[in-house]
């Protein structure tokens, strides 16, 4: 396993994951992976995670059945932050968040005048969690 012992591991063990659209380009999500992760992401060609608030595992889609094929893994220049390009299955088009929305990064900083600026949801939800998640 020594292309794992390229990776800049954090003291938890972690390296942050990017899963991005393989199709479209669009950056979907953002989690960590342990070694058993990535080595399982790898190895079945499907995106696989560390939950930490569950301290475990993470098939992804392994509760929504919106599971990620991976195409290629890349590592960022400092070996630091891994890169999935990913075809996201289970919905058309994919539903990669929890919230029911193709990607995580749904929200957009805009300008506001009473406040200076606001996060404003720009991507709809594509199907309601309460449907997603038993």
């Amino acid at each position: 396993m020594d292309w794992l012992d390229d990776v800049k591991w954090d003291a938890q063990g972690l390296v942050p994951a990017i899963a991005q659209e393989a199709a479209s380009g669009d950056v979907l999500m953002f989690a960590w992976m342990n070694r058993e992760a990535l080595q399982k992401t790898f190895e079945l060609q499907r995106a696989v995670y560390f939950s930490r608030s569950r301290g475990k595992l993470w098939f992804k889609g392994e509760e929504s059945g919106h599971v990620q094929t991976v195409h290629e893994i890349r590592l960022d220049c400092d070996a630091d932050v891994v890169l999935l390009k990913v075809t996201q299955l289970g919905h058309e088009p994919g539903i990669a968040c929890h919230t029911g929305r193709h990607s995580c990064f749904f929200s957009k900083l805009e300008a506001d005048d009473k406040a200076g600026a606001r996060w404003r949801a720009v991507d709809p939800v594509l199907k309601d969690p309460e449907s997603i998640y038993k």
